[in-house]
């Protein structure tokens, strides 16, 4: 019993030494997490959520007031460029343009009299101009024939009233043919008039006829068969009979917040996510990135808002789609996430790694500070860098600080410019130690801890 006893005591002394000189070997030690500077690519992302909307739709309101007669489209059909949709009474307007039609007809009948009238007219002129150049033989004849004294006085008066009397016809002929080509002239007048009256009879007729601009699907139809619609503001009550959507184009308009927006340009490409699509990857590419920043709280302008609180600030930015789905319609949630940078194996470094550290001066170079300049000018400024493990003479651990300047930021990256070199281990954490850590402090590497795994339930 006593040999037992003799042999837990030295166990207990062995295992107390052995504890002591591990706590004495270990004091002194930071226990820090550590990585290396690799080479890999790099991408900076932007995300902007938002909602799926077509690049062009319209709002067919009404242009004329009326009961809807006929409705020949219902939401979520599809329409072509030019099809009728819908059409609004019109029986005032359809007989004005049948009246209108029939005065043009008569008065193009009235046109085409007044062209035969000018036709016999221009006869009427030839004839008589021929007339007159035969009287006109007559009378130079008569002349030559009087003066010989050969013609008796009467028969050459005769001759010079005939030619007096053509000439007095073709001076009349004449008349009468610019008189018909003023009645033609002044008919077609009447005739553009009433025409110019036709398409404007047409407008007010086509306006109770609603057309679809283009190819497109029906995605809002307020209204029914019956009702009646008037001419009003754009989305007022009683004034709008569908919506019509082309989804050929369609686009993810998302809201980027205004610390991320200087780098959003057009042509970045993105990644767009639809909430009820889930597992689901839409590429697309920045085609608006929006310059008036609106108010987080209500989405106006800032140039609209008449308060002058400061709040947060979003800028609308479009994203359109390469290959648009039908899975997609007008309206779903959807989240964007912008590649507002990328670059290719580049030297990279965990971005908890980074640290500001006021480097402290050695103490014979304080010394010379003081004595030289002001303790103002002589305050060192923090860097920016991080705790590289280097080993001493002792073949032990110690923090390196380094400063660093860095580029572009991934998720969880950021780009090395200089500084490090690949392959250098770098203190990550944990942020506490981190912050707190001194240059040329001993360190000792630690493992991460394992996720606790919860237990199951019985």
């Amino acid at each position: 019993m006593k040999k037992i006893l003799l042999t837990i005591l030295a166990v207990v002394v062995i295992a107390g030494l052995v504890a002591f000189m591990v706590y004495k070997q270990q004091s002194g030690y930071t226990k820090v997490l550590t990585a290396k500077v690799v080479r890999e690519d790099l991408s900076t992302i932007v995300s902007g959520t938002g909602q799926i909307k077509p690049k062009t739709y319209v709002n067919l309101g009404a242009t004329a007031m009326g009961r809807v007669t006929h409705l020949y489209v219902k939401e979520g059909d599809r329409v072509k460029a030019g099809q009728i949709v819908a059409t609004i009474e019109n029986v005032q307007q359809e007989a004005t343009v049948h009246g209108q039609q029939a005065a043009i007809a008569s008065a193009r009948t009235d046109i085409a009299s007044y062209v035969a009238a000018e036709k016999t007219a221009e006869a009427n002129v030839e004839h008589a101009k021929a007339d007159l150049e035969q009287k006109k033989l007559d009378w130079n004849r008569a002349q030559s024939l009087y003066k010989a004294g050969i013609m008796a006085k009467q028969d050459y008066d005769a001759k010079k009233a005939a030619y007096d009397l053509d000439v007095a016809t073709l001076a009349q002929a004449v008349a009468q043919l610019n008189q018909a080509k003023a009645n033609t002239d002044s008919a077609r007048s009447r005739l553009r008039t009433q025409e110019a009256t036709l398409r404007a009879n047409q407008d007010l007729l086509n306006r109770t006829i609603a057309i679809a601009p283009f190819d497109g699907i029906v995605t809002n139809e307020p209204i029914r068969e019956g009702e009646t619609v008037v001419e009003g503001i754009q989305n007022a009550e009683g004034s709008t009979l569908m919506t019509v959507a082309d989804m050929s184009v369609i686009t993810a308009e998302v809201k980027v917040d205004e610390t991320d927006i200087v780098n959003v340009k057009n042509g970045q490409p993105a990644d767009v996510t639809v909430d009820a699509l889930p597992g689901k990857v839409f590429k697309g590419h920045v085609t608006l990135v929006g310059d008036q920043a609106l108010l987080r709280s209500t989405g106006i302008a800032t140039s609209q808002s008449t308060t002058g609180t400061e709040e947060a600030k979003d800028f609308k930015v479009v994203v359109t789609l390469d290959s648009p789905s039908a899975e997609l319609k007008p309206g779903l949630s959807c989240t964007a996430k912008i590649t507002t940078a990328h670059k290719n194996s580049i030297l990279t470094l965990p971005i908890q790694a980074l640290t500001m550290y006021t480097p402290q001066p050695s103490a014979d170079k304080g010394k010379v500070e003081a004595a030289s300049t002001s303790s103002a000018a002589s305050k060192p400024t923090p860097q920016q860098g991080v705790f590289v493990l280097t080993k001493d003479s002792h073949g032990k651990q110690r923090a390196k600080f380094v400063p660093v300047t860095t580029g572009i930021t991934g998720a969880t990256d950021i780009e090395v410019l200089s500084g490090l070199k690949e392959g250098d281990e770098i203190v990550t954490g944990p942020y506490k130690t981190l912050r707190a850590l001194k240059d040329g402090a001993l360190l000792k590497r630690d493992v991460p801890k394992a996720n606790a795994t919860p237990p199951n339930n019985p």
